[in-house]
């Protein structure tokens, strides 16, 4: 085995020294819930009867206790066009339970919002808060004590944090993720930019914008960009919880069939009665949680994952911060260029190599632990391909050379020495910023600052011209505690369109950005933010703002008795309709973005 890189294993020690106390009581608490919780043996003849009530063909099975009850946790709904394909998912993996002497029941639905339907509209102050709302549901699912495993079936932003967070507090049972895959490629996504860029000078019509927006979003599968989804996939290979190489076989075929039923009869194989046990809470350890930071890094992914692993790390006692992924992000390589930090897609980035040519050059390089307990065998097995022969899946070795070395390099010839993402501090607070997809020549940018207080504001002013110049667009009361921290994906369009007209341009802010953001260098999840005083309320418009991730600073040159004088400025008032007020007390809770942001995880101590 290749040793691991000397950065890399420092700071995998630091974690786990980090971690040590609360790890220690996760574990103690996962092993009491698998001697004493509660499970069949233990429930009472009604409880059992109502659990079997709903199933017919099973009972009979289920009565005997011989043999694993898989609970299925699906975030199935056909408004979200990756959870669409999992409308058959349900009873097809009760008949493979079957074929293995195991039974399944679906334990439980999450909600399962589309970003990509909220962006831009008060729906998506609800979107960072439905994971926790997910992570609760799937423990309501699995708590009846019916199951000995767990299928946890989601992909998209929020589902598959939300799933594992939940999970993690039933670590002591075998659980799969079982993904759906991408959908086919359709209009070529920097086509889909340039005419989101038209339509926001005025240049094409809304029926030009929405026949482009169509013809790229066009069927049942993943979005085929790689933002927050298609991170999920990879940080959850690189974690070994797929089957391997699972992440990008699009629905409908036959090879994404057979890999769902092997993950089925792999579940039942990994069971507490077997010689083979593999709980979920062994599988996410520290090492698990630096191989999905490095997957992540190494392939310029999502900067959601900068709050969402720090929270799933949490729910399995780890504590992961910012300056352990700016640690790991300077040191790992960058080994892909998927939209937007190239021009492929995910089906071409999967053509050319994905995530198992990623992965094995990763533990050829010794960016990624290779000793990691994962649901199927070594995690040497998650740098192959699999394949259908006959009725088996097989799984190849991928080849020495990439597809398309255009899309995936080996280690030694990365596309940059290190990884996709920078941290930013100085007296704005700390902020990450994602610099995969940003020209070197634009890494800094100082000029003077523009304040609003939300993302309509911004746009009004861009058609309004007031933006034509170099400028640093500050948007703010956007954190989690503020308002729930919606992504603020409307804003790239018009920023774009600055960057084209030749202007110096930057976003800062204490919200986020969408896991497409892309060329236009944006500070964002800023700490503390502006609710609670951060120093981002003190900004004024024409104040000069330096944003520099070569020194990974983010200041405002203001002098600094002035700074110090100044008082915050105002919050607008919370918003209310379309369901937002429900949501205030985990706004109010909410712990910061670099400790997950999550009020569910800060109420609990975690």
């Amino acid at each position: 085995m290749t040793q691991i890189h000397p950065e890399v294993a420092a700071v995998t020690d630091r974690i786990i020294e980090r971690s040590k106390k609360r790890r220690a009581a996760y574990l103690g608490l996962m092993g009491c819930e698998r001697e004493s919780g509660v499970d069949r043996p233990v429930l009472g003849c009604a409880n059992l009867a109502h659990g079997y009530a709903g199933t017919d063909e099973d009972r009979e099975a289920m009565k005997t206790n011989a043999a694993m009850n898989i609970g299925i946790i699906t975030a199935y709904n056909d408004m979200l066009s990756a959870h669409a394909p999992y409308y058959r998912y349900p009873e097809q993996m009760k008949v493979w339970a079957r074929e293995v002497g195991a039974t399944a029941q679906v334990a439980g639905g999450v909600p399962a919002m589309c970003d990509g339907v909220t962006q831009g509209y008060p729906g998506m102050e609800m979107s960072l808060f439905s994971r926790d709302t997910i992570a609760m549901s799937t423990a309501i699912g699995l708590s009846h004590g019916m199951f000995e495993g767990a299928a946890l079936l989601g992909i998209c932003d929020k589902i598959v944090p939300g799933l594992l967070i939940g999970a993690l507090r039933f670590g002591h049972l075998p659980m799969v993720m079982i993904p759906g895959g991408p959908m086919r490629s359709g209009l070529p996504n920097k086509e889909k930019a340039r005419v989101r860029e038209l339509y926001a000078e005025g240049k094409a019509s809304r029926e030009e914008l929405l026949d482009a927006e169509i013809a790229a979003y066009h069927g049942k599968g993943t979005c085929t960009f790689y933002g927050t989804a298609n991170s999920n996939q990879m940080m959850v290979e690189a974690m070994g919880l797929h089957m391997p190489s699972a992440a990008f076989v699009n629905p409908g075929t036959k090879l994404r069939q057979e890999l769902t039923r092997a993950a089925v009869h792999r579940l039942a194989a990994i069971g507490w009665d077997g010689d083979d046990y593999r709980p979920l809470g062994e599988c996410v350890d520290e090492k698990a949680i630096v191989n999905a930071a490095v997957a992540l890094l190494t392939t310029g992914g999502s900067t959601n994952h900068l709050i969402h692993l720090p929270a799933i790390a949490r729910s399995a006692g780890i504590l992961i911060d910012w300056d352990d992924f700016d640690r790991l992000s300077r040191s790992v390589p960058l080994l892909a260029r998927v939209y937007p930090n190239g021009s492929a897609d995910v089906n071409a980035f999967e053509d050319a190599g994905g995530p198992a040519f990623v992965i094995r050059e990763c533990l050829r390089g010794g960016y990624m632990h290779g000793d990691i307990l994962t649901v199927s065998g070594d995690f040497a097995d998650y740098g192959r391909k699999p394949a259908v022969e006959g009725d088996a899946i097989v799984w190849r070795d991928v080849p020495d050379t990439p597809g398309d070395d255009s899309i995936v390099r080996t280690f030694e010839t990365p596309f940059s020495a290190e990884g996709g993402f920078r941290i930013l501090a100085g007296n704005l607070g700390r902020a990450c910023i994602k610099v995969s997809a940003v020209e070197r020549d634009r890494w800094i940018i100082q000029a003077p600052c523009r304040v609003f207080s939300d993302q309509v504001q911004v746009q009004a002013a861009f058609k309004a011209g007031e933006l034509d110049r170099d400028v640093v667009v500050v948007v703010r009361f956007q954190g989690p505690r503020a308002n729930g921290m919606p992504e603020l994906h409307k804003l790239t369009p018009p920023l774009g369109v600055l960057q084209n007209r030749g202007f110096r341009v930057a976003l800062v802010t204490d919200g986020r950005m969408s896991g497409a953001s892309g060329k236009v260098p944006c500070a964002i999840h800023l700490s503390p933010e502006a609710l609670h005083e951060g120093p981002i309320a003190k900004l004024r418009d024409g104040d000069i703002v330096r944003l520099d991730s070569e020194a990974g600073e983010l200041i405002a040159l203001v002098d600094a008795a002035e700074w110090a004088a100044r008082e915050a400025a105002e919050p607008p008032p919370p918003a209310m309709g379309t369901g937002r007020e429900l949501f205030a007390m985990m706004r109010g809770g909410s712990s910061t973005a670099e400790e997950g942001a999550s009020a569910m995880l800060a109420m609990a101590g975690l």
